[in-house]
């Protein structure tokens, strides 16, 4: 591992150790910070992965049933009486933090069951009504995967960006200031043994010219 270019003093040293201190606490801040965003990720992954599971199931049903008012009723007869909808869907959208990353948060407020359809009950054929519900239903369901998946999104694309900065400190970083202080404190071994040794034979000198 290559080191620092730096002076080997001890003023430079006490800045290196600084360094470090600071490097090794970031370290763990940013891996335990990455843990719990797998963590979440984990968890919005099992969500995602229900959500989508029950809505594919229910939009069968109701594509179904939507199928089997077809066959009863003329393409014509269906596009007119849903044509004119008389209900609204009210969705607040908004962000929320989860681990320093701002994701979407969706509100939906829907009208009451017997509201959502758009016809009189005998104008239609009770396929119609069920594929109606269903699919007016599954409108919260589907704003909530949209949701989930974006934060999965964010979330996979944070911990990525936060890796990187884990392993930038943990194998470039912290391995670099390791090097550069054990450098350091090597020269400033050799300089202090030089320096004694200076000094034995300034002593020498001294006693032999004395004697």
């Amino acid at each position: 591992m290559a080191r620092l270019a730096v002076n080997p003093t001890r003023m430079e040293l006490r800045r290196l150790k600084t360094r470090l201190a600071t490097a090794t606490r970031g370290h763990k801040l940013l891996k335990d910070k990455s843990d719990e965003m797998v963590r979440r990720f984990m968890e919005l992954i099992r969500i995602n992965k229900s959500l989508r599971e029950e809505i594919e199931g229910e939009m069968a049903g109701a594509l179904r049933s939507f199928m089997l008012a077809r066959a009863v009723s003329r393409a014509e007869d269906i596009e007119q009486v849903l044509s004119m909808p008389k209900t609204e869907v009210t969705i607040e959208t908004g962000t929320k933090n989860i681990m320093g990353v701002d994701v979407p948060d969706v509100k939906i407020t829907m009208p009451a069951p017997e509201d959502l359809l758009p016809y009189a009950l005998q104008s239609a054929p009770s396929d119609l009504d069920t594929a109606v519900v269903k699919l007016s239903g599954l409108m919260e369901k589907l704003l909530r995967l949209a949701e989930v998946e974006k934060t999965c999104n964010m979330l996979a694309d944070e911990i990525e960006k936060n890796r990187r900065r884990v392993n930038a400190l943990e194998y470039v970083m912290i391995p670099q200031l390791n090097e550069t202080i054990k450098y350091i404190l090597m020269k400033l071994d050799e300089n202090e043994r030089g320096n004694l040794i200076r000094l034995m034979k300034v002593k020498s000198m001294m006693e032999s010219s004395e004697s």
